[in-house]
């Protein structure tokens, strides 16, 4: 098999769509014959939109040859995370609960990349409710890496990362509440990026904790995170967090240089625990930007040692609370056992929630109890604004922040399942971000020595996405690690 086209860069696609090169309904084509061949090892797809999204390439192309104003997404698919509501198409959430539900209505993304003329193409794999970091939790069975299948993509959106990453898509969306699109792109050698709290619509996705959750792109390219992201950002009525500022282009800036750009390091994410395959890369990818003109500032950020611990207190009671609503009465799973209202609320909770969601249920519940709640809850409060107030002191200093996305590369599956805080510590560098409602990205900058990718987190202050995406848009022009790919022989 010839290589897919989703492997070319979004960047090239956009190109030869808009020159009527390449038709919309080839694309989807190609991708959907990919994804024939490609995912039957890869597990990224729960179910595929076909009938509709060729539907919808057909209208792009009819609209192209018409001569009329086609959107920025130009015909591009893009593979939608399944926790994000779509109108007639079961969405899941990779849960037993809500095996059978069908949304009446689209998240407001979804809307968005319509109208910009892109094609939603399936629906993709993620751990229970987003609660993961290696898309083992799901329901209905794991995903693989396809840098190597017998290792997990990252989580919670482990799908829509291995969706790009093996070449069966050029664009997917998932949702990042303590890293969970920058370490699943960290480990599948892609881009994924989590824009500030607020920048994008979280209307019509399915809260896992609504403080920290953000939905964001991925690519295998800057162009096309750049390009997602312009698609879908913007204020929404629908949703009472989203933030009312005007949507810069985010385009308009990314090819410029990046001379004088102050880049901070923080010491604390050097620490132990970090592969030193990891931090190699990371240090050498501090050189790149040194040789581009940026300046290398020191900087600090000791609330971060209590990240872990605060992430896993003010998550998981936000989802104790969002949960609650899955009780076997309004919508998704009831049990089918006679019993009173509360043996029906037991039940149906038991048989629909997995192990590592009725874990933070626990948690969240215990946290916010009475008696509980100031020791923790309230505590954790206080502790997040000291981690906001670290990044607001940083900032002062510097315009990015550089360093590692994770401690390590992909590791097996089944290696950490049974070890839930070795599995937590796999965000240790990303949770700060969604606690303090900053950007970030994660971008690839090298290989270990087995050939597993490896990421660069850069987070900047909120709303500065546009510097955000340049800083790390010029480190991609002078290297070629976005270019590498798993070798797709072994699951074609």
């Amino acid at each position: 098999m010839s290589a897919p086209l989703a492997e070319r860069p979004v960047r090239e696609l956009k190109e030869l769509l808009d020159s009527k090169k390449l038709t919309s309904l080839e694309l989807v084509r190609d991708c959907l014959k990919a994804i024939g061949k490609r995912d039957g090892k890869v597990h990224a797809f729960l179910r595929l939109n076909e009938e509709q999204a060729l539907a919808q390439a057909a209208l792009v192309d009819q609209k192209r040859a018409r001569g009329e104003k086609v959107g920025i997404l130009s015909g591009l698919p893009v593979a939608i995370k399944d926790n994000l509501c779509t109108k007639g198409v079961i969405t899941t959430c990779s849960s037993k609960i809500l095996e059978k539900f069908v949304p009446p209505y689209n998240a407001t993304v979804i809307d968005k990349i319509v109208a910009a003329d892109g094609v939603p193409l399936g629906k993709t794999n993620l751990d229970e409710f987003a609660m993961g970091s290696s898309t083992e939790n799901s329901a209905f069975g794991p995903s693989a890496n396809p840098w190597d299948l017998e290792r997990i993509p990252g989580g919670s959106s482990g799908g829509s990362a291995a969706a790009v990453a093996g070449g069966m898509v050029p664009l997917s969306l998932g949702s990042d509440t303590g890293g969970s699109i920058r370490q699943p792109a960290s480990l599948c050698g892609i881009n994924g990026l989590k824009p500030s709290y607020g920048r994008i619509s979280r209307y019509g996705l399915v809260a896992f904790a609504s403080s920290l959750d953000q939905i964001g792109p991925f690519s295998n390219d800057l162009f096309g995170s750049a390009l997602l992201l312009q698609a879908i950002a913007g204020h929404d009525e629908r949703d009472s967090t989203s933030l009312d500022r005007p949507v810069p282009d985010y385009l308009a800036e990314l090819d410029q240089p990046i001379a004088g750009l102050r880049v901070g390091v923080a010491k604390e994410f050097f620490g132990a625990g970090l592969d030193p395959e990891v931090e190699k890369a990371v240090r050498e990818a501090l050189k790149i930007f040194e040789k581009q003109g940026a300046k290398i500032v020191e900087v600090s950020l000791p609330s971060s040692a209590h990240a872990i611990a605060t992430y896993y207190i003010v998550a998981t009671a936000e989802a104790s609370s969002n949960l609650a609503r899955y009780d076997g009465m309004h919508y998704g799973h009831r049990t089918k056992d006679k019993g009173t209202l509360i043996d029906t609320y037991c039940k149906s909770r038991g048989e629909g929630f997995g192990a590592e969601v009725k874990r933070r249920i626990m948690l969240g519940t215990y946290a916010l109890s009475s008696g509980y709640i100031d020791a923790y809850y309230t505590k954790a409060l206080k502790v997040r604004r000291l981690i906001l107030n670290d990044f607001e002191k940083a900032f002062e200093s510097c315009d990015v922040i550089a360093g590692p996305t994770a401690p390590t590369a992909a590791f097996k599956r089944g290696e950490k399942s049974t070890d839930p805080l070795a599995m937590y510590l796999s965000d240790i560098y990303t949770i700060s971000c969604n606690l303090a409602g900053i950007a970030g990205i994660s971008i690839p900058c090298g290989l270990t020595g087995s050939g597993l990718p490896i990421g660069l987190q850069l987070q900047s202050a909120p709303l500065s996405e546009p510097v955000l995406l340049r800083s790390a848009r010029m480190f991609e022009k002078a290297t070629e690690w976005h270019l590498k790919r798993p070798d797709g022989a072994k699951f074609d």
